[in-house]
């Protein structure tokens, strides 16, 4: 067996197909805007891969704009968003949820900065914690809302649905942003039946290309665009196009709408093995909701008196991938956020480690995995007591 790769929620191997595709994309040459032959050959199959990824999220062409990737697009339905809700008279607040992925989180520190007032609330609606829910944040003048459908290093699935109703009730004109990069392919969702406004998405975390995502905007709901010096994207992103990085986004999009039950299926039982085999072992500590709450393909665990960073490198060694975090924050010599605003104290948050499993993850592998911790743990705990 190869290596044993389960950092799956911070980005996927793209599958044959994506591959193939975008290697024909950048075969094709020319510009989506141009007139000529080559052109239209490249506008139209950009269309072709707007089509493709429309089709996955249930929403129409039209109103699905191409991004560098998850963090562009929730930075434009962020920051955006706000403003283009401000000018319409709503007050610069904004209420994003305590457990953000930072694409969102220091999206709203920069409307902080512009004078925005910034609210962390909890994204649980009975929440027995320090913050109050999302919606008891909110008022009749509110900007913007933003909670994130799966959370990235927790897996927990957030009710997103029920807290946009009753987001709805109190701030009728408010902006709702849901983040749903994780969420993409993994579980079955309709961006109009979250009540939102808009929605963000990323290639990568469904095996396409790395540098390509799109933000779904419900029609007359746009936010205000963030770059300037083109027409591309319905003015929302400027700028050339990458075509192939869409065709690969689209190849993507068409395989999980053909097999993402199959995949969702296997990931499920990937999943209640790293599950049982883990939480099994001596020491370990469940840092994610138990489920339904959580997605089965995330598992973040915490095994006393072990550090997670030192586990990590140890796995590293044994051919096994996985992360102790948002990858966006991986090196930082800080405790998870999420994971200290969720409560748990600095040593188990120091200790968390995250495994995430994908479509092409194998039962085998996840049974190799908890092998190899099962085997470094007892040198690893004889470390930190010496």
């Amino acid at each position: 067996m190869g290596r044993v790769y389960l950092d799956n929620n911070a980005t996927t191997f793209p599958l044959p197909e994506v591959a193939e595709a975008v290697a024909r994309a950048l075969r094709l040459g020319g510009n989506p805007s141009s007139a000529h032959a080559s052109g239209r050959a490249a506008r139209a199959l950009l269309a072709d891969s707007r089509d493709a990824v429309a089709a996955l999220l249930g929403v129409p062409p039209s109103e699905v704009v191409f991004t560098s990737g998850g963090t562009e697009a929730n930075n434009l339905a962020v920051i955006g968003g706000a403003r283009a809700a401000v000018e319409e008279g709503l007050s610069p607040h904004v209420v994003i949820s305590s457990v953000e992925h930072p694409a969102v989180d220091e999206a709203a520190a920069r409307l902080a900065r512009e004078g925005f007032r910034v609210d962390r609330a909890s994204p649980e609606r009975a929440s027995g914690g320090p913050d109050p829910p999302v919606e008891g944040r909110v008022t009749d003048r509110t900007a913007l809302v933003a909670v994130m459908l799966l959370q990235n290093e927790t897996g927990a699935l957030h009710e997103v649905r029920e807290i946009f109703a009753a987001v709805r009730a109190r701030a009728p004109r408010a902006r709702l942003h849901v983040d749903a990069v994780q969420a993409l392919g993994k579980v079955r969702f309709s961006p109009q039946d979250l009540h939102a406004d808009t929605v963000a998405v990323s290639a990568h975390k469904v095996h396409g290309p790395k540098g390509i995502g799109a933000l779904w905007s419900r029609a007359g709901r746009e936010p205000f665009p963030r770059s300037h010096g083109g027409s591309q994207e319905r003015g929302l992103r400027t700028g050339t196009e990458n075509v192939p990085g869409a065709a690969g986004f689209a190849a993507a999009a068409a395989a999980f709408g053909a097999r993402g039950a199959e995949w969702r299926e296997r990931v499920a039982r990937v999943g209640a093995i790293l599950e049982d085999g883990l939480l099994a072992l001596p020491g370990a500590r469940l840092n994610s909701p138990p489920r339904p709450r959580r997605h089965a393909g995330t598992l973040n665990v915490s095994f006393d008196g072990v550090r997670g960073d030192l586990l990590l490198m140890a796995l590293d060694g044994e051919g096994v991938d996985v992360s102790t975090g948002s990858a966006c924050a991986s090196g930082a010599p800080v405790p998870s956020r999420v994971l200290r605003a969720l409560g748990l104290s600095e040593e188990r948050a120091r200790g968390a480690v995250r495994f995430s499993a994908g479509a092409l993850t194998t039962e085998d592998e996840a049974r190799a995995a908890v092998d190899a911790v099962r085997r470094l743990l007892p040198r690893l705990a004889d470390a930190a007591i010496r």
